[in-house]
C-alpha cells in the first residue's frame, strides 16, 4: 500500500508534492484555526485535515486520507459542515479532493501507478533524494528515553526495542524531516546517540537494534533532568526554531521523582511526553513515590502529552496515534513556536474612504490573523490602534490576555473617520506600544492596514520601526500606492508586502500572513 505521510493541522495541498498522496492527519486540531476553501472539490490553499474533516472523512480525532490533485476552478462555494465553516474563494490554480485511505483504495493505487508508469527518462535519483529528506511536515527533535530498569528486565526491553524502532519508521525521519537520539534511564542515564549521529531511519533502525539493556533502577527523574540539559545542545545537532520533544518510555512507575525534572525540563523548553506502559497495580501503588508522577512531568496536563499502553505485546496499533502526537507541530505548547512566541500590533485605518462596512471586514481580517495565536500572559499578546490624523490606542499588548477578550476588543473598535498620517501612525505604534514591550522574549510584529496615499512620509517612521527590531507587513487595499507599502515593509519587501483591490480580498491573505510571520520567527531563530 502507499505509506502514508504524518502532516499538520495547517499543511495545504499546495504543499504535497505528488498527484496522490496518502496522509495521516493528527487528532485535536483546533477547528477554528481551519482555512478550507470550496466544498468537495477545495482550493489547494486549503488545509488538508480542515477539508477532511469538512467532507466527513475523518472525524477531529485524525487518521488517514488520500488527497488527489485536481485542476483550479472559479468559485468554490462556502459550505458549513462538520463544526467547519468553508469559505467563498472566485478563482484559484490548482485543487484537491479527499477520500478515506483505505487498504482497497491503496492497493488499487499500487496498481494504477504501475501500469501507467512513465519511460523512464534517467531521472531516478529524484526520489531518493526525497526520502533522505524525510517527512518536511514532520519538523521535530525527539529524544527517545527508554527505560532500561529491572523493572522491566531483558524480555520487555526487547519488545520496547521493537516497538520504537515501528515508531522511528513512521515518523518519516530524514534530515529536513524529524531527528532522533536515544537515552537509556537505568541507575545512571546513558545517550546512547545524539540527533547529530543518524540522519537515515535505516540507520536508526540499526542503532536501536544494538542497544544493550543496563538494568539498575529506573531512576527516569535523573534521566529526563539530564536529557533536558545535556541532550538538545547546539553541538549535538539540535536545531534552531523546531520544536524540541522528550518522549519518556516507563514500564511500571519511577523509584526517583519527576517534578524537578518536569520543571527544569519546561525552563528549557522541551515538550515532555510520557508513554506508561503496565500502570502499577492497586497492590503496587503502595510503592509509588508519587501517585501522580505524569501530571508532574508532562509539558502540559491537558491530556495530550501522556499516552499508555497496557503491555508491551501488541504494541503495533500504539504506532500511529503516537507518531501522530508527535508530529503536531502547533499543540508543542511547551516550545518556543511563532504561534505562542510574538507580539503583533495591529495599526488600522480609521479614515474617511473605508467606510463602516470595509471597517468592519478589516476588523474580521484582524480576528482572523490574531485567533491563529496562542494568546496568554505567558505566551503571544496582540495590541491595536487606529489612526486617521490622529492615533487612538485601541488596546496595549498587556490589556487582554486571552483569546476570547483580545477578539471581542477587537469586534467592539469603533470606526473613527478622518484623514491618513500613517507615517506618524507608525511612530505613535512603535513608542507607546511596543515601547514597554521592547526588552521582553518575545518577537515583535506590526501589521499596517490601509486604504490609501498618507499624506506624510512612511519610509523613515517604518525604517525607525525595523531598526527598533519589529518586522513590518504591510497590507494595502483598494488605493493604497505600491510605493508607500513597499517602502514600509521589511526585508524582503515582496514576503512583507500584501495588496487586494477589493476589501472582500482581505480574508484570502490571512493564511500567508500566518505563514510569513511563522517563517520569519523561524529564521530569526537560525
Amino acid at each position: 500500500s502507499l505509506a502514508s505521510t504524518a502532516i499538520t493541522c495547517f499543511t495545504r495541498g499546495l504543499d504535497l508534492r505528488k498527484g496522490t498522496e496518502d496522509v495521516l492527519c493528527p487528532a485535536n486540531c483546533p477547528l477554528w484555526q481551519f482555512y478550507v476553501f470550496g466544498d468537495g472539490v477545495y482550493a489547494s490553499l486549503s488545509s488538508i485535515c480542515g477539508a477532511a474533516i469538512h467532507r466527513g472523512v475523518i472525524t477531529n480525532a485524525g487518521g488517514a486520507v488520500r488527497v488527489q490533485t485536481l485542476p483550479g476552478q472559479e468559485n468554490y462555494p462556502a459550505v458549513n459542515a462538520n463544526g467547519i465553516q468553508s469559505q467563498v474563494l472566485s478563482r484559484w490554480a490548482s485543487s484537491f479532493s479527499v477520500t478515506p485511505a483505505t487498504k482497497d483504495t491503496a492497493l488499487e493505487a499500487v496498481g494504477r501507478s504501475v501500469s501507467t508508469a512513465r519511460p523512464s527518462t534517467g531521472k531516478r535519483p529524484k526520489k531518493t533524494l526525497d526520502k533522505k529528506a524525510g517527512n518536511k511536515d514532520c519538523k521535530a527533535d525527539i529524544a527517545f528515553l527508554i527505560d532500561g530498569s529491572y523493572n522491566i528486565g531483558q524480555r520487555r526491553f526487547n519488545l520496547q526495542k521493537n516497538f520504537l524502532g515501528k515508531v522511528a519508521v513512521m515518523l518519516g525521519i530524514g534530515i529536513e524531516g524529524p531527528h532522533v537520539g536515544v537515552v537509556q534511564a537505568s541507575e545512571h542515564p546513558k545517550i546512547e546517540f545524539y540527533l547529530k549521529n543518524f540522519t537515515a531511519a535505516k540507520e536508526v533502525l540499526f542503532a536501536i537494534k544494538e542497544l544493550g539493556f543496563r538494568g539498575g533502577n529506573s531512576n527516569t527523574g535523573k534521566a529526563l533532568k539530564h536529557t533536558a540539559q545535556k541532550f538538545f545542545l547546539l553541538e549535538n545537532g539540535a536545531r534552531k526554531g523546531i520544536p524540541k520533544i522528550i518522549v519518556v518510555f516507563l514500564d511500571g512507575w519511577p523509584s526517583d521523582d519527576l517534578e524537578e525534572a518536569g520543571i527544569v525540563a519546561r525552563e528549557f523548553g522541551v515538550n515532555v511526553f510520557i508513554v506508561s506502559v503496565a500502570k502499577p497495580t492497586t497492590e503496587e501503588l503502595g510503592m509509588v513515590q508519587d501517585i501522580g508522577f505524569v501530571d508532574k512531568a508532562v509539558c502540559r496536563t491537558n491530556g495530550f502529552f501522556s499516552y499508555q499502553m497496557p503491555t508491551w505485546f501488541g504494541t503495533t496499533k500504539y504506532v500511529k496515534p503516537l507518531v501522530q502526537k508527535l508530529c503536531s507541530h502547533e499543540q508543542m505548547l511547551c516550545s518556543k513556536t511563532c504561534y505562542n512566541s510574538i507580539n503583533i500590533g495591529f495599526l488600522i485605518d480609521g479614515s474617511s474612504s473605508v467606510g463602516e462596512s470595509n471597517f468592519r471586514l478589516m476588523l474580521d481580517f484582524v480576528s482572523n490573523v490574531a485567533k491563529a495565536f496562542e494568546i496568554s500572559d505567558i505566551g503571544s499578546k496582540v495590541a491595536a490602534v487606529q489612526f486617521t490624523y490622529d492615533q487612538r490606542p485601541e488596546f496595549g499588548f498587556t490589556d487582554y490576555v486571552t483569546k476570547e477578550k483580545v477578539l471581542s476588543a477587537i469586534r467592539n473598535i469603533r470606526y473613527m473617520s478622518g484623514g491618513t498620517a500613517t507615517g506618524d501612525a507608525i511612530s505613535f505604534t512603535v513608542r507607546n506600544v511596543f515601547g514597554p514591550v521592547k526588552d521582553g522574549p518575545n518577537k515583535n510584529f506590526l501589521i499596517v492596514l490601509t486604504d490609501g496615499q498618507s499624506y506624510d512620509d512612511v519610509r523613515g517612521p517604518a525604517a525607525a520601526a525595523q531598526k527598533a527590531g519589529i518586522t513590518v507587513f504591510s497590507v494595502g487595499v483598494a488605493w493604497a500606492p505600491l510605493d508607500d507599502l513597499k517602502d514600509m515593509a521589511s526585508e524582503p519587501r515582496e514576503s512583507h508586502t500584501f495588496f487586494t483591490r477589493e476589501f472582500t480580498g482581505l480574508e484570502q491573505m490571512v493564511p500567508d500572513i500566518i505563514r510569513s510571520i511563522c517563517k520569519d520567527f523561524l529564521d530569526s531563530k537560525q
